[in-house]
């Protein structure tokens, strides 16, 4: 009897501990994602501007939001579908602006222990961004996933919200008000591209081609049996294949950059 009680008190306490070691690292998320959640609130915001330009009502807007949670991925979708774009090319289109997100997955598998459950893989693997890749990898030892989990829960929210709100503003502001708010989120993508071409002039030569390349396949003849979504595509494999081929990364640069 007194062995009993002592094996099932000792379960109480693994549990105890268990809890304990899981609530602390899921605080701390929820505290570091919330500047990330703040930061998304406002890109979102944009980003449901162009929702709204594509036809998406405020419920739509949110779930869209809520279930891609990408910046460059979610408005090359909404542009796509504002120009009638198909599902093969939203999907195509949708990987390679998301395909940064295969290697930061591949890089956090490798920051959780071995024993992690694979429902928890999962999870993680379903919400994983840049601001989210950052604040977890930076993380000492092996990643707890209910970190992630924590940091996660405020700013997934964030970012939906955001998006609803620019959907919503969207329908009650004048149309000259919406057109200005448009410019904003090409004022998020100038943000993104600045700083790594300043970094490296090889990125800001690739960004101006790209720019030139659009500009062409838009006004020239010959393109115009080619839809606007296989244009994306295009553009994007054959400039981004030409960089990899006669401007490669050594591991050298590769190492320093990640460092």
């Amino acid at each position: 009897m007194d062995i009993k009680m002592d094996t099932s008190e000792e379960n109480i306490c693994l549990q105890e501990k268990s809890t304990n070691i899981n609530i602390k690292p899921f605080k701390e998320g929820i505290r570091d994602g919330i500047p990330i959640a703040l930061g998304y609130l406002a890109v979102s915001f944009t980003l449901g501007i162009a929702a709204r330009n594509a036809g998406l009502t405020t419920f739509q807007g949110f779930l869209a939001a809520l279930l891609t949670n990408a910046s460059a991925g979610g408005y090359a979708g909404f542009l796509l579908i504002s120009s009638g774009g198909t599902y093969w090319e939203m999907a195509v289109v949708t990987m390679i602006a998301n395909a940064r997100y295969f290697l930061m997955s591949s890089a956090l598998s490798q920051k959780l222990s071995p024993d992690t459950p694979l429902y928890h893989r999962f999870i993680i693997g379903y919400d994983v961004t840049d601001e989210l890749f950052g604040i977890s990898i930076a993380q000492k030892g092996w990643l707890n996933p209910y970190y992630f989990y924590g940091a996660m829960l405020v700013a997934l929210p964030a970012w939906s919200l955001g998006t609803a709100m620019g959907v919503t503003a969207g329908n009650i502001l004048s149309p000259k008000i919406v057109s200005a708010l448009s410019v904003a989120l090409y004022g998020m993508f100038l943000f993104i591209i600045i700083p790594p071409a300043k970094k490296d002039p090889i990125i800001g030569v690739l960004v101006a081609l790209s720019f030139i390349a659009s500009f062409i396949s838009a006004e020239i003849s010959f393109f115009s049996g080619i839809s606007n979504g296989t244009k994306i595509i295009i553009l994007t494999v054959v400039i981004s294949g030409l960089a990899a081929i006669f401007f490669p990364v050594s591991e050298q640069e590769d190492d320093a950059n990640g460092a």
